[in-house]
C-alpha cells in the first residue's frame, strides 16, 4: 500500500509552501503532520502484513522566478530530515519521497525537483519515487529505472498515464507502459521495485478505472516475461544488432492475448471482455443506489 500525507488543502498550505516555507511555525505544523502519517502508515503495515510505503510529495514552489532557490531546498531537507528522525521498523513502513515538473502555482520553480530528491534518497538511503507523468513530456520513467537503482536499493513507481500536464488518466497499454515494465523484469529489479498505480478518473465508472489500469499493468507485466530475454542479450552481447531488431519486432505479433486469456482463466476472473458485464452489474445494484 501506498499512503500519501496530504500536504495540500489546508489553511497552512494556502501559499503554496509547506515543508519548505520560511515560517518556522509553519513548517513545524507539516512537519509533525509528516510525523503522525509515518506512524499511521507503520501502523496499516503491520496491520497488512506487507510494508506501507508512506509516499512524501509536497506542492512547494513558485509561480514566478525566485531569486532564491537554495534557502527553500535546504528547508525541506531539515524538515524530511526531521520527520524521518524516528527509527520505524522496515517492515511495517517504508519512507520515499516523490517529484513533480511543476504544477498549479509552481509553474516557474519546484522545491523538491528530481534532482533534489534523487541526492536526498541516495544520501538519506529512502525509497525514491518516479511518477510517470510528473516529468517533461518528452521525458520517460522506463529509461530511469536502471540508473536510478545503480545506486538505491528501492523504488517506487506511480504507474500513471499523462495527457499535457495532467498525470492522472487510466492507464492504457502504451508503449511506455511496456517499456516500464520491460526495464523492471530485464533488469530482475522486481523484487527492487514497487509498482504503484496513480490515477483517479471520475469521467467514468471508477471500479472499470481501476480495472482498466491494473489489467493493462499485468498485461505489460506478462508481456516482458514472455520475451526470450536470454536470447536477446546473446544477440546483443555478440553485436548481432540485425538478430535484436529482428526478434524484438516478431515479439509484437505473437499471441499474447491467448497467453493473458488463460491466466485469467487459470486465476478465476473474468475472461476477455466479461468483465465489463460484472462492473455494470455492481455499478446498477449497488453504486446507483449511493448519493
Amino acid at each position: 500500500m501506498d499512503f500519501n500525507p496530504t500536504y495540500f488543502a489546508h489553511p497552512k498550505a494556502a501559499d503554496g509552501l509547506t515543508l519548505s516555507h520560511p515560517d518556522p511555525g509553519i513548517r513545524r505544523f507539516w512537519i509533525d503532520h509528516g510525523i503522525a502519517c509515518r506512524r499511521i502508515g507503520a501502523a496499516i503495515g503491520e496491520a497488512l502484513g506487507t510494508p506501507c510505503i508512506t509516499n512524501v510529495w509536497i506542492p512547494d514552489g513558485s509561480k514566478d522566478t525566485p531569486v532564491d532557490r537554495k534557502g527553500p531546498r535546504l528547508r525541506l531537507a531539515e524538515s524530511l530530515d526531521a520527520i524521518f528522525a524516528e527509527p520505524l521498523d522496515p517492515r511495517q513502513n517504508l519512507d520515499a519521497v516523490e517529484a513533480k515538473l511543476f504544477g498549479l502555482g509552481s509553474e516557474s520553480y519546484v522545491v523538491g525537483s528530481h534532482e533534489f530528491y534523487l541526492g536526498y534518497a541516495i544520501a538519506r538511503r529512502k525509497v525514491l519515487c518516479l511518477d510517470a507523468g510528473h516529468f517533461h513530456p518528452t521525458e520517460v520513467i522506463s529509461d530511469k529505472i536502471s540508473a536510478v537503482l545503480t545506486w538505491l536499493d528501492e523504488i517506487l513507481l506511480h504507474v500513471s498515464r499523462g495527457v499535457r500536464w495532467d498525470s492522472d488518466h487510466v492507464v492504457t497499454l502504451t508503449d511506455e507502459l511496456q517499456a516500464i515494465a520491460q526495464e523492471v523484469v530485464r533488469g530482475d529489479y522486481l523484487e527492487r521495485v514497487h509498482l504503484g498505480l496513480d490515477f483517479f478518473d471520475a469521467s467514468i465508472n471508477r471500479v472499470a478505472a481501476w480495472v482498466v489500469g491494473s489489467r493493462n499493468l499485468l498485461k505489460a507485466l506478462l508481456l516482458a516475461l514472455l520475451e526470450p530475454i536470454e536470447t536477446l542479450r546473446k544477440a546483443e552481447a555478440a553485436g548481432d544488432f540485425t538478430t535484436r531488431l529482428a526478434l524484438l519486432e516478431e515479439l509484437k505479433t505473437l499471441p499474447h492475448a491467448a497467453v493473458w486469456d488463460y491466466y485469467c482463466l487459470k486465476a478465476g476472473v473474468p475472461v476477455g471482455r466479461a468483465w465489463i458485464d460484472e462492473v455494470k452489474r455492481y455499478e446498477r445494484d449497488v453504486l446507483s443506489g449511493r448519493q
